[in-house]
């Protein structure tokens, strides 16, 4: 059932909606008649004209210098193998987001229903005047090297096949860097490759021109090993079949230095890696089972560097790492093709930089204190926000240096620092709490699991590996429920704290919270009593380290949620007032806004207190706060005593805080105009920054601010984050989405995490001071 409810998952993420993943979005404005006689007729005929006069000038009016085409005829998709173009389409779909997402390159995917080679050619060189590039996916061997070739000796814009070539970079880039620490020179080592595929050749091929001899390759495919004496070994097979007849896997792996896997799962042993020389490096990228195990290998051989094509181990040779980049930088100097110097460029930059240090945005990503150059960090990671800015001008580099780039880039700083505003550092925010989540997943609370929209987000949180839920409600209705709507929630516990089964657990939670509340309005009797509620039940799992983290609110009034959890579980040391935040995911990168839940008149120190709450949070999603804290006002410019107010909480804060970032009474429009601000104001602190924080007078603005932003589709909304509490609990917004119900799970796993840590820290400190006082007792005793 899980599978099929996987599948089902997967249909309805494609179908929903428009579908597909992709659409095409005006780039100008195309409101008022004038724009559109602009856009069309009469006024496109002036940007035809110079394009007419001037073939180049089509990079200067059109789209066509950031357009590339993803470009398939279906015949080797994925592992499924030729099943045409129409079935191929979601893949080149999902391979331009990929080119988006990651490098905010535009892409237009193109399915071809042919298979003739010659024809396939003529086909995509009439698209030329289209697109700046061509990126070739998913076309059979050895299809795929005729028609490559083809297309790069007759286009004179850059050809990439992507499964040859990404491949071959990113584990070129892992070889470099496997052999410094092994100590191995690549012109000395013997390499054994299981595969003569279309990437297995291209990887060959790469590693010759990074220094490896061809002598030196023993190469098994389908028949077996590549010997001079077979008569179907292609031409550009043939400087690699130098093994001996009837050679057998196990005995080339005998000393071998290098092994390198693109074939199937399972076919090298424990006995046949631990064969290998001394300090040897196995690359087993078959997908989705390598060719030996990680544990496996890894077991047999301490002084072994392992590499896979799988998230879930070290170094994954991930294609995403270069093709984004490497056409980043060769559309940006207009490069005429990819060439073996801007392949080398990528490799090299991928391997330099996984030798240095490390951001805390990928540690936090990767649930890691340090991640540092070593056997189990040979190539970076593909959530590193550095990739764009260090692959993509090293080819460019390249291009320009080998005679193909036709314009040329004089400065690199500027040129960086627009790749970084391309798509915002920061906007990998979402990305990386789901991979810290799966690090680390905890114990979710879901109180309201009667709704079948919380039984979604239940169960795309286990399959995602992101936590573990615990539901709360009626078995027998939720079983059915699930049940009608095709959702596997099988071997999730259920609770239903109305249930006499429940009434042990009540009787101790009731105790609990009588010891908290009986001289705060509740009797025992109602303290037993309140416990058939869920969402008290709920936060008292919490509390009692039942559960780590509880989420509510779909279904009932805010108050009505927020109530048991201030009551069960309280506020944070030193917390006067908890606070509520919305994530809000815009184009430009996350923007964080507070208060937008709670506190309706905030005093000056109340709202400094949530400008400090807020900073801290912000800090957590390992963002550096820039603050704006908003008015009606700007610096002075009104004597009300609500833009007072404001400043006088900017005052505090700056005072609790000297180096925050943080600067206010301003209107929101100042906030954001870098340009008005810096000749109008030049003392503020955010001259020059980027605001990723707001911070609101009152209630009601805030409130207004966040629901106006995601009511016009603006930005996607997450929240509210409750600051604050002691442990974790967030309320859904009513009638949350189960994409926003699944974020908050992600971010209710993160924020347990780090208060777990923090209470560890903590006890650690407190153990410290403990030991140390008992030593000096026993010195003056002595």
């Amino acid at each position: 059932m899980q599978k099929d409810s996987r599948k089902q998952a997967a249909l309805e993420y494609h179908a929903k909606g428009r579908p597909g993943k992709i659409e095409v979005i005006p780039t100008k404005e195309a409101k008022t008649q004038r724009d559109l006689s602009l856009a069309y007729s009469p006024g496109v005929a002036e940007p035809c004209k110079e394009i007419a006069a001037n073939k180049e000038a089509v990079y200067q009016y059109t789209a066509k210098g950031n357009l590339v085409a993803v470009i398939s005829n279906g015949t080797a998709v994925l592992g499924l193998g030729d099943i045409g173009p129409e079935a191929g389409k979601p893949v080149m779909e999902g391979k331009g987001v990929l080119f988006k997402i990651f490098a905010d390159i535009d892409v237009f995917d193109i399915e071809v229903a042919e298979t003739d080679p010659e024809k396939f050619v003529q086909i995509v060189k009439a698209l030329e005047p289209t697109f700046g590039g061509i990126n070739l996916e998913d076309i059979k061997a050895p299809e795929c090297f005729i028609i490559e070739k083809a297309l790069r000796e007759q286009l004179t814009i850059p050809v990439m096949h992507d499964d040859q070539h990404g491949t071959a970079i990113i584990s070129s880039a892992a070889l470099l860097n496997a052999l410094q620490l092994q100590k191995k020179k690549i012109d000395k080592v013997r390499f054994v490759v299981n595969g003569a595929g279309a990437a297995a050749m291209a990887c060959m091929n790469l590693y010759v021109s990074l220094g490896a001899n061809p002598q030196n390759f023993c190469v098994f495919d389908v028949k077996g090993p590549l010997t001079k004496e077979r008569n179907d070994v292609e031409d550009f097979k043939q400087k690699f079949a130098n093994a001996s007849p009837g050679l057998t896997l196990d005995k080339a792996l005998k000393d071998a230095d290098v092994f390198v896997g693109l074939s199937v799962g399972n076919v090298v042993t424990a006995d046949m890696v631990r064969s290998m020389a001394k300090n040897p490096i196995v690359f087993a990228m078959a997908n989705p089972d390598p060719e030996i195990g990680w544990e496996e290998a890894t077991g047999v051989r301490k002084d072994l560097i392992m590499a896979t094509g799988r998230s879930d181990y070290p170094n994954q040779v991930n294609n995403v790492l270069g093709f984004p980049y490497i056409f980043r930088g060769a559309l940006d100097v207009r490069a005429t093709q990819i060439n073996e110097a801007m392949k080398l460029a990528a490799v090299k930059a991928l391997a330099e930089l996984a030798q240095t240090p490390v951001p805390d945005i990928v540690n936090l990503a990767y649930n890691a204190k340090t991640i540092s150059f070593g056997p189990d960090y040979i190539i970076p990671k593909p959530l590193d926000p550095r990739l764009l800015a260090t692959v993509g001008p090293a080819v460019a580099k390249a291009a320009i240096e080998s005679g193909v780039a036709q314009k040329p880039i004089t400065d690199w700083e500027a040129y960086a620092t627009d790749l970084n505003k391309r798509l915002g550092l920061d906007n990998q925010v979402m990305r990386v709490l789901g991979s810290k989540a799966r690090r680390d997943p905890r114990r979710i609370v879901f109180a309201e699991a009667d709704n079948v929209k919380i039984l979604k987000a239940a169960q795309i949180v286990i399959d995602e590996g992101v936590g573990f839920p615990i539901l709360l409600g009626d078995e027998t209705k939720i079983k059915t429920l699930a049940a009608a709507n095709g959702i596997d929630i099988e071997g999730l516990p259920i609770f239903d704290p109305r249930s006499d089964a429940m009434e042990e657990m009540r009787n101790k939670f009731a105790a609990l919270f009588f010891k908290k509340r009986g001289r705060k309005g509740f009797n025992y009797y109602e303290s037993k009593k309140i416990m058939k509620d869920r969402n008290y039940f709920g936060c008292m799992m919490v509390e009692t380290g039942e559960a780590d983290a509880m989420i509510s609110g779909l279904t009932k009034n805010y108050p009505d949620t927020i109530r048991p959890a201030l009551q069960c579980i309280g506020v944070e040391e030193g917390i006067d007032k908890i606070a509520g935040m919305y994530l809000m995911l815009t184009k430009k990168g996350p923007l964080f806004m507070a208060d937008t839940t709670v506190n309706i008149h905030p005093t000056a120190d109340e709202l400094a207190e949530i400008t400090l709450l807020v900073a801290k949070e912000v800090r957590n999603f390992n963002i550096i706060p820039r603050i704006a804290m908003l008015s009606f006002s700007n610096f002075g410019s009104s004597n009300s005593p609500e833009a007072k107010l404001v400043a006088d909480a900017r005052a505090i804060v700056k005072e609790q805080m000297p180096n925050l970032i943080v600067d206010g009474e301003m209107q929101a429009s100042v906030a954001f105009n870098k340009d008005l601000m810096k000749e109008n104001y030049p003392f503020c602190e955010l001259v020059d920054k980027d605001v990723n924080t707001l911070i609101f007078p009152n209630l009601a603005s805030g409130n207004i601010a966040y629901n106006l932003l995601s009511g016009l589709g603006a930005a996607e909304a997450i929240g509210p984050i409750l600051l604050g509490l002691k442990k974790p609990v967030h309320i859904l917004q009513l009638g949350s989405s189960v994409r926003s119900i699944t974020n908050m799970a992600m971010i209710a796993v993160v924020d347990a995490q780090l208060k777990s840590q923090a209470a560890a820290d903590e006890n650690a400190k407190n153990s410290w001071w403990k030991r140390r006082k008992e030593r000096k007792n026993e010195a003056s005793q002595q």
